[in-house]
């Protein structure tokens, strides 16, 4: 018979699955972040809410730096709504053999999101936190990137657990938060710099998007200033941004003029954190 006092308690139990826990989440960080280690900068967009334009951000961002000669990557982490593959024009799918997933690239951009995996753009992904989170952990341990001067992580809008999950996993030099002029977009842009804070992340700076006669300018830059970042740049609500057959910095000299100043920015952000 089993000695009944020999078996550990519950609350013994707990604490042994919560170690094990931890030492499992700290081996699976190591592992991400010496895959990620031929990656010379890693850069999250994020804002505080959906509809702010943080996907065009990313993409144009990416597209810009691929432009200038450097090697880039995009991975989309917005598990519910991947949408970088439709705003790059994606031709190029990308490919999972032997557990390994390589990227479809596009402009010079190397693109790795969930919208390839699902069976039709109009899916519906209805997962809860945990799946999230195994799926963002697959593709950090999963993909090959190979070597690149920048990788661009775009996030999921929110504090819920997509974004969670990345700052908790991976080591990001900073991330870029993208607001519009509008007071409540500047709000949740707020709530999202503090989440990052509170997980001792680096915040490069504010973007806004949207500027203009519509809906104004300057929230961005007066949340840079409370909140002592750098305001990166603004960039104008433009017709062209109607066409998706091609990201506009690609095309417009105007939009290509506001990334480069974002860019030298972010690289000025960057070189005084380290």
């Amino acid at each position: 018979m089993v000695d009944e006092q020999s078996k550990p308690s519950p609350q013994a139990a707990q604490a042994k699955a919560r170690i094990e826990a931890v030492k499992r989440g700290f081996e699976q960080r190591r592992n991400i972040n010496q895959k990620l280690e031929n990656i010379g900068y890693k850069i999250g967009v994020y804002s505080g809410k959906g509809g702010v334009g943080k996907t065009s951000v990313a993409v144009n961002l990416a597209c810009y730096l691929a432009k200038q000669g450097h090697s880039v990557g995009i991975l989309d982490v917005d598990i519910d709504c991947p949408n970088v593959t439709k705003a790059m024009g994606m031709t190029e799918r990308a490919t999972i053999e032997d557990g390994t997933v390589t990227p479809g690239e596009q402009y010079g951009v190397k693109v790795v999101s969930m919208s390839y995996f699902q069976k039709s753009e109009d899916e519906a992904i209805i997962w809860r936190g945990p799946m999230i989170h195994n799926a963002i952990n697959q593709f950090l341990q999963m993909t090959e990137w190979g070597q690149l001067d920048y990788l661009i992580v775009d996030l999921p809008p929110g504090t819920s657990d997509g974004p969670l999950t990345v700052m908790q996993t991976i080591t990001l030099d900073g991330f870029v938060v993208v607001t519009t002029p509008h007071f409540l977009s500047a709000l949740d842009a707020k709530r999202s710099i503090n989440m990052i804070r509170k997980l001792n992340v680096n915040v490069l700076g504010i973007v806004e998007n949207f500027v203009g006669d519509i809906f104004g300018k300057g929230a961005g830059e007066t949340l840079a200033t409370e909140l002592q970042l750098s305001f990166l740049g603004g960039i104008e609500l433009r017709s062209e941004y109607r066409m998706v057959d091609i990201p506009p910095v690609l095309r417009v000299d105007e939009i290509e003029k506001e990334y480069e100043a974002i860019v030298a920015a972010i690289n000025t952000a960057i070189a005084s954190k380290n």
